[in-house]
């Protein structure tokens, strides 16, 4: 009966070696503080965020970077909705000793949970906001925080009619569409970084901006 209404579309054979597309994002290699801040971002639309949960102990989550090839991962509750981020800086710095000296453990007993930078200490961005800064607008503001990393949101502003009816403790809905790194900043500044610390990141860019 559904052939009389609706044709069949044609098909074809697969040919050999037929690959599955995965999302890939090509950011510029190199930019400069004038480059608009989309050139310095990874866009989650386009390259998928590798998350964990929180009870994972961090040896778990160190693996799970590894396999993937990632140096963050996104920490989430199993709504999918953001607790925090965990790096690899983290994991192999001292927060992991600090959380063992407290609890008494093994560092294969520590979890994700113990080490992660919380949802309420990370710096988010109005996606609105990025559309027209710049390089130098993002480092700025990542110093002025004193943050490595930085979330782009997408925030789904309520209509009059859901205004009126939205009760008060009720907050607007955030999406996490995007990232910026101070690593990957550097990365495509061209410098050459001699250290993971913060503070040489941000006295690198601050001798490029001198020039």
């Amino acid at each position: 009966m559904i052939r009389d209404f609706f044709l069949p579309l044609p098909v074809i054979s697969l040919a050999d070696g037929a690959t599955v597309f995965h999302p890939r994002q090509s950011l510029p290699e190199r930019v400069t503080l004038e480059s608009p801040a989309l050139e310095v971002m990874t866009d989650l639309r386009q390259v998928p965020a590798v998350t964990i949960e929180p009870e994972v102990t961090v040896e778990g989550a160190n693996a799970k970077m590894i396999r993937k090839g990632v140096r963050l991962l996104f920490v989430t509750d199993a709504r999918h909705r953001l607790l925090g981020l965990i790096t690899a800086t983290d994991i192999l710095g001292e927060k992991v000793v600090q959380a063992m000296q407290e609890r008494g453990v093994s560092r294969q007993e520590v979890l994700v949970r113990e080490i992660m930078t919380p949802r309420e200490r990370l710096v988010a961005i109005d996606l609105h906001e990025v559309g027209g800064a710049k390089v130098g607008h993002v480092l700025s503001t990542l110093k002025q925080a004193g943050r490595q990393h930085a979330m782009v949101v997408e925030i789904s502003h309520p209509s009059f009619h859901e205004q009126l009816v939205m009760l008060p403790q009720v907050s607007t809905p955030h999406t996490v569409r995007g990232l910026f790194s101070t690593t990957q900043i550097a990365r495509q500044l061209g410098l050459q970084l001699q250290s993971l610390e913060l503070a040489t990141t941000f006295a690198e860019v601050e001798v490029l901006l001198a020039h």
